[in-house]
């Protein structure tokens, strides 16, 4: 199952930005599950001296909210697309209309590590249309599906159910998030994730 489609930052040579996937530093991730005050014990001046005061608050915000950050990001980037919003004030834009309105798209979540032969821990979906969410897949663990398994479920199960409800054939983007950000309660990595702010505590 291909994974790796996740958006690169570019700084493009006029110096425009594109959309940029910020490199996930594990350690950080799992801080930003701890409260402020067991992450400044672990990771402050008495712990490993990682804490920064200025950089930390905003980066732990920033990985407890990222899928949704991330969703808010693309879906206002596939509106400026639609749109047709001019890239360059040097370059003449023409805007002709695709269709009446923007059609409902599936993003797949698969949570696994970066590394290429990492198992897949587990898959979601979420359903937009017109830049709000209104459908979600409920995640599953992938531990002891074999890949055939899992694909069959996602060709069989899962997009037939988003076909027939809304129309949609394909997938617009595979993101991939760290196991740590399993939402699926229960999950043994949040579980051990908790134990260690426990004992920390």
């Amino acid at each position: 199952m291909a994974v790796e489609h996740i958006f690169r930052l570019q700084a493009v040579s006029r110096g425009e930005q594109a959309l940029v996937a910020r490199r996930i530093t594990k350690k950080c991730v799992e801080c930003a599950q701890m409260s402020a005050a067991q992450a400044q014990q672990l990771h402050g001046k008495k712990g490993d001296g990682c804490w920064h005061d200025k950089r930390c608050p905003s980066k732990r915000s920033y990985y407890r909210n990222r899928r949704e950050l991330n969703e808010k990001r693309r879906s206002l980037y596939r509106q400026q697309v639609s749109a047709g919003e001019p890239a360059s004030d040097q370059v003449e834009t023409v805007s002709l209309s695709v269709a009446e309105a923007s059609a409902p798209y599936a993003n797949l979540y698969i949570w696994r590590e970066k590394r290429k032969d990492a198992p897949v821990h587990a898959i979601g979906v979420s359903v937009f249309d017109k830049g709000a969410k209104v459908l979600e897949v409920e995640p599953i663990h992938c531990a002891g599906y074999r890949k055939r398994q899992l694909e069959q479920y996602v060709q069989k199960k899962v997009m037939p159910y988003l076909n027939a409800r809304y129309g949609i054939t394909f997938f617009a983007d595979e993101i991939r998030l760290e196991p740590i950000e399993c939402p699926i309660k229960g999950c043994p990595l949040s579980d051990r994730l908790a134990q260690v702010e426990v004992s920390n505590g």
